[in-house]
């Protein structure tokens, strides 16, 4: 020890530690810094590590303490004592007792500030008395008595004063069951003992000694006459006198032999005026959800420490909470001020207490006073790390660590289960401690409830679950310690008491699962802030406990106690290193769930949303069951008119009030049926719980969508859209991500009914699993029709039998979803989901486009001939048009060229089906192609080219390029064939006629691309060979009928013999084409005879027939494949096949062959003849010309086994044939020759 002596302006470290930081000096209104604040000390050879950051502080600025003169009686109250003083604040009242029974809840005060280091950083969160008392638990004999709660890896201490609770049970009732505990196993006489006259007398001292040492002069001033009485007034006038409030005394019996003074010697409550401005590190107002009122959430509990300090010691992090005055200034920057009697040495139990409290406020010095009698002797200054060695109070700092860590790892690994009650119990002179469960004790009880504890705990293990889920860096891993904590938070309070924290811990629980859509923060609905400052309110100051005063006896001490979770047999187990050690890392397990699909997930999410609405309805006060009527809403009847119902024009009535509905949420219109008050926390957290639901139900139904359940799907989203509408009804001011999400609803179900239209097979299957419903889903749906009828969207979620109606609600779907992007202003802030739902009305536009043309096309084929178009058919094509018109619109308005492309060839398509509408009028007979047929057609061109336009290039898509190419070509080619067939010859010449399907004719061959490899490729190829073929026999007509004009005969020939030729070239490239390839060569030899009848000389006419008979021997190609596939039908029936007309080729007929073998064999018969009649005359005029010789031999032979051939009629088909391609390689090989 050392007399006083001059300190400079810095602080004075302790010995031995080297560049470490200290509470430094605060200018006036200058707040505490969060800096941390480290300490060192080096004590015996042996290293402790303290550390302290002040987290918050309310102490007025630092100032130095008056220095007593000697003999200054401090039994003489000044002049200034129990007045409140900007120096010392209220400490000098509170010293003298306290406002408040008892301060059961301190920690939570703490925690309720400091919510970002509960549950994961700290260790242990209480006040430093607390602290003190369980390291000092091997040194005293004294009792120990408090609560200890687990919230995440932290635990909260607390004083259990039992002396208090008993005294509180005999009048409110509280507690009678832990009473009845205590007696029976404990202290079966317990009786409350009172503080003697030397322990107020010694309070007196101190608070006195205080008020003295703040007075500027330093001098005494002993107060008037009426000070006097008010020293020995009784503890309740002098409440009275001190002002606002005079505390009254708080009796805790105390039970060790230890110096009254060793406490803590005044305190600083909060004072308002001196609250230092939040820190940043750790804000006091966090941002949790408000959705509780004050009542709920305060549940009066304060923290009015002056000061919060993060105190880690060695390995123990701690939050802890003092109320030791520090002064400072000039001489002293930072000393902690003690009085003590001079007559009475201090003892370990002293040394250890000022030894923690100066180190868990980082201070360097300690100045004690000493006095005897209340006369002051002298003062004297000790260094903080000199304490543990002072006269008669000799400690190990290595054996406190030691009793640190085993006390912590004893509370760790015994106290498991977040939200119960721990009572931590060692009676006066035992050496045994003993933890017990008081909530499993109390659950025991009749009313489960009565654990006082069990609100604030329940407070707390919200607070520090909505903390974490309101941090923005805070990943999936804690997400398991969030559910755990509100779990248990709902498991601890009772539903119909606090409905509010429990609907809020469920929409918190709902929260934590993901579910497909994007997360949104609904900020306006639920406004968020933290508790208020009256939430905690705590100015207890107790003294040390002394073995006169003690109530707690060691009558009852049963090592054996069946009751306890866990028993400590000897505190000296404590000092033991390492004891506990083994268990001292372990942690409560908090596994998330595991879900493993996400029908799985979102039926969790709406158990918890449930639950939630279960609870806000339960608060809502109702006069009856259901609501009262509304006059102004009609009562829906069990019938409705149909107009109102199915088809287009209901939908369209439909849609009108939907949209009109939304406007007015746009309005801010509000009406609840069940009477919530808009703003309310019921109204608030029932809005937050729907959409939750709307949610959930729509992930549903998108998943069901994905495999294919279509039925459910739709119950689904209706159930989604049911929510939302009841969300629309509650709600007064419509968010733009809600609105979002109602068009992203209103898309799927346009999606569902599509699906349900396309796939009628399954109706009854989907019609099943739409109608069931799961008690989930009753009971939600019962909530939501309290405050709605939930008819606002019934107009898109029936499941109709009609496909037209089926067709027509999925459009309208896709309209509202798209009008609500259009007035919300929503289409720019969300393009994509824009670009998705034009996609989707350009193509439920087209399907009903599709349909309503397939309409009119069956109309078409059941209408007889010779009848007019019936107006019926003429409004389905419009029906029709319209639709393929909206929907180009809606890809235009996207920039999709491919879809509009398509869209426009559907209409090209209906403008086909329009003309040939047209051409079944009048007589078959004297059919012509009409201008109605030539109107449609071209129209149909039209928009083909359109449609080429629209896509730019082959690049783009080739598929769809290739396919609009094709129709334009089919549509050419059916036009001019039309025109070829049915010459409209009495309105316009045949010159032009055949000019024109000329042109349609090569426009077709234009589109038809045969050069190009694909599927289509045959399809190309024969459509050009049949074009060619057409234009050759046009030609070969033409040439026929054609007199005078040599020119233009000559023309013609040269055509018809070079489309002749590229028509058998195409065709002798297909395999399945031999019927056509016969039927060219036949008209090509038909042509060659023409020609040669207007021949004059026998060697032209010989010339010709020899080319007549070469294409008649290039034939034989065309035969061997009808050869082939007759013969195929022929075995098939040999061995019980199917019939031949069932199995055989679509293009073999096989009547047509019979017919063209006969035309074959008769020209064979007539060409080999005019051949023979030929040569033999030109042979006798000329001689010795050996190879018409051969050729007139040859041509004799093959004429007369064909003519022995066709006198057989009795030969087969297959016969015929063979005789045929034998004749036909004779003839081959005689050309060769």
């Amino acid at each position: 020890m050392a007399d006083l002596k001059e300190a400079g302006g810095a602080e004075a470290p302790p010995a031995g530690a080297s560049a470490r930081g200290g509470l430094s000096l605060l200018s006036p209104g200058e707040p505490e810094e969060p800096s941390a604040q480290a300490s060192a000390l080096f004590l015996g050879g042996s290293e402790v590590k303290s550390r302290a950051v002040v987290k918050y502080s309310s102490a007025p600025p630092r100032t130095a303490f008056a220095r007593l003169e000697e003999k200054t009686d401090l039994k003489l109250p000044p002049a200034n004592w129990l007045r409140e003083s900007a120096k010392l604040g209220p400490a000098g009242t509170t010293i003298l007792g306290n406002s408040k029974k008892s301060k059961p809840f301190s920690s939570f005060g703490m925690a309720y500030d400091f919510i970002d280091s509960v549950g994961n950083d700290v260790d242990v969160v209480s006040d430093s008395e607390n602290i003190k008392k369980l390291l000092k638990i091997p040194y005293s004999k004294s009792h120990v008595s408090m609560a200890v709660h687990r919230i995440g890896r932290t635990l909260l201490l607390d004083e259990l004063d039992i002396q208090e609770l008993f005294m509180r049970s005999s009048q409110t009732g509280d507690w009678t069951w832990l009473k009845e505990f205590y007696q029976r196993l404990i202290d079966q006489k317990w009786q409350r003992k009172k503080k003697s006259k030397e322990h107020w007398y010694q309070k007196a001292i101190l608070s006195k000694f205080l008020y003295y040492s703040i007075n500027g002069d330093g001098a005494a001033q002993p107060a008037p006459p009426a000070a006097e009485e008010q020293e020995a007034s009784s503890p309740s006038q002098a409440q009275r006198a001190g002002g606002a409030s005079w505390p009254a005394p708080f009796e805790i019996p105390p039970s060790v032999p230890e110096d009254p003074s060793a406490s803590r010697q005044g305190s600083e409550p909060l004072e308002p005026s001196y609250i230092v401005g939040h820190v940043a590190s750790a804000p006091r107002e966090q941002n949790l959800t408000a959705l509780f009122s004050d009542g709920e959430d305060s549940q009066g509990l304060k923290n009015d420490f002056v000061r919060n300090i993060l105190w880690t010691f060695e390995d123990i992090h701690m939050l802890v909470g003092s109320n030791m005055p520090i002064f400072g200034g000039g001489r002293y920057p930072a000393v902690s001020l003690r009085l003590r009697d001079n007559n009475k040495p201090i003892n370990v139990l002293t040394g250890i207490d000022y030894w923690l409290d100066n180190l868990i406020c980082n201070v360097p010095e300690l100045v004690m006073c000493f006095h005897v009698n209340g006369i002051v002797q002298k003062y004297e200054m000790i260094k903080t790390e000199e304490i543990p060695n002072l006269e008669n109070s000799n400690f190990s700092t290595k054996v406190i660590k030691d009793i640190a860590q085993n006390i912590l790892s004893f509370l760790k690994s015994n106290c498991t289960k977040e939200g119960h009650t721990y009572w931590l119990f060692k009676a006066s002179g035992s050496d045994i401690v003993k933890l017990y469960d008081l909530t499993t004790l109390c659950e025991e009880t009749e009313d489960k409830y009565q654990n006082p504890f069990t609100m604030p705990v329940a407070i707390l293990l919200y607070k520090v679950a909505c903390n974490m889920m309101m941090k923005k860096n805070q990943n999936k891993k804690h997400y398991g310690t969030i559910r755990t904590l509100l779990l248990n938070c709902v498991k601890l309070l009772d539903k119909s008491r606090h409905p509010q924290i429990i609907a809020s811990a469920n929409y918190m629980l709902s929260e934590l699962f993901q579910l497909d859509e994007p997360k949104k923060q609904e900020s306006s609905e639920s406004p968020l802030n933290e508790n208020s400052d009256e939430s905690y309110s705590e100015e207890e100051e107790e003294m040390p406990d002394s073995d006169e005063n003690g109530a707690y006896g060691a009558s009852s001490d049963p090592t054996d106690d069946n009751k306890a979770v866990a028993i400590i047999k000897s505190v000296g187990e404590l000092s033991v290193p390492e004891k506990y050690k083994s268990i001292h890392q372990i942690r409560p397990s908090c596994a998330f769930p595991v879900c493993h699909d996400t029908e799985e997930r979102c039926r969790l999410v709406l158990s918890y949303v449930l639950e939630g609405l279960k609870s806000v309805d339960s608060s809502i006060k109702k006069e009856g069951d259901l609501p009262a009527a509304d006059p102004s809403t009609p009562i829906p009847l069990k019938y409705e008119d149909e107009s109102t119902r199915g088809g287009p024009e209901g939908l369209e009535k439909q849609m009108a009030l939907f949209l009109d509905k939304m406007g007015s949420l746009q309005k801010g219109n509000c009406s609840s049926q069940s009477g919530m008050t808009p703003g309310s926390w019921q109204h608030k957290m029932k809005l937050q719980l729907i959409l939750k639901s709307s949610k959930a139900y729509y992930v549903l139904s998108d998943a069901a969508m994905s495999l294919q359940k279509y039925g459910r799907a739709l119950r689904y989203i209706k159930l989604a859209l049911q929510s939302h509408d009841t969300y629309c009804c509650l709600c007064t001011n419509m968010l733009s991500e809600v609105l979002l999400f109602l068009s992203q609803y209103l898309t799927l179900c346009g999606d569902i009914q599509l699906m349900l239209a396309q796939n009628v097979n399954n109706r009854a299957a989907h019609l099943e699993e739409f109608n069931y419903q799961t008690k989930e889903d009753q009971e939600l749906l019962h909530s939501l029709h309290r405050e709605s009828s939930c008819q606002g969207f019934a107009w898109a979620t029936d499941l109709s039998t009609d496909l037209e109606s089926q067709l027509s609600v999925s459009c309208k779907c896709y309209e509202a979803a798209h009008e609500i992007l259009q007035f919300s202003d929503l289409k720019s802030q969300n393009p994509e989901h824009r670009v998705r739902v034009l996609k989707r009305m350009g193509n439920i536009r087209n399907e009903i486009g599709v349909f309503y043309m397939n309409q009119a096309a069956a109309l078409q084929s059941e209408r007889v001939v010779s009848k007019p178009v019936s107006a019926a058919e003429q409004q389905l094509w419009k029906k029709s048009f319209s639709c393929f018109e909206k929907g180009i619109h809606n890809f235009e308005s996207i920039d999709d060229a491919t879809n509009a492309a398509l869209l426009l060839c559907n209409t090209g398509r209906l403008m086909r089906i329009c003309a040939q509408a047209h051409c079944g009028a009048g007589d078959e007979f004297k059919r012509e192609f009409s201008p109605e047929e030539g109107l449609y057609y071209n129209k149909a061109v039209d928009y083909y080219l359109k449609a080429l336009r629209s896509l730019g290039t082959r690049d783009i898509h080739p598929a769809v390029w290739d396919s609009v190419n094709w129709e334009l070509s089919t549509t050419y080619f059916t036009m001019a064939t039309l025109q070829q067939d049915f010459a409209p010859l009495s309105r316009k010449a045949q010159e032009q006629i055949e000019k024109e399907v000329s042109e349609a004719m090569m426009k077709s061959l234009k589109y038809c691309d045969v050069d190009l490899v694909s599927a289509r490729q045959p399809l190309c190829q024969y459509r050009a060979a049949t074009i060619h073929h057409r234009l050759a026999s046009m030609y070969h007509s033409c040439l026929r009928n054609q007199v005078g004009d040599e020119h233009l005969r000559k023309q013609h020939r040269v055509l018809a013999d070079l489309h002749y030729g590229k028509a058998v070239k195409l065709f002798q490239l297909l395999r399945d084409a031999p019927c056509e390839l016969l039927r060219v060569q036949l008209e090509r030899v038909a042509f060659a005879e023409f020609q040669m009848a207007s021949q004059n000389s026998s060697v032209g006419k010989l010339k010709t027939l020899s080319g007549a008979l070469n294409i008649m021997a290039r034939t034989e190609h065309a035969f061997q494949l009808i050869r082939k596939e007759l013969a195929e039908e022929c075995d098939q029936l040999k061995d019980g096949g199917t019939s031949p007309a069932a199995d055989s080729s679509p293009s073999l007929n096989r009547e047509e062959v019979v017919k063209l073998l006969s035309i074959f064999e008769s020209r064979l018969s007539f060409l080999l003849l005019q051949s023979i009649k030929l040569l033999s005359s030109t042979k006798k005029k000329t001689s010795n010309n050996i190879e018409e010789d051969v050729v007139l031999k040859t041509n004799k032979q093959i004429y007369s086994q064909l003519l022995r051939a066709t006198a057989n009629k009795s030969a087969s088909v297959l016969e015929r044939l063979d005789v045929v391609i034998h004749l036909l390689e004779q003839l081959a090989q005689g050309a060769v020759e």
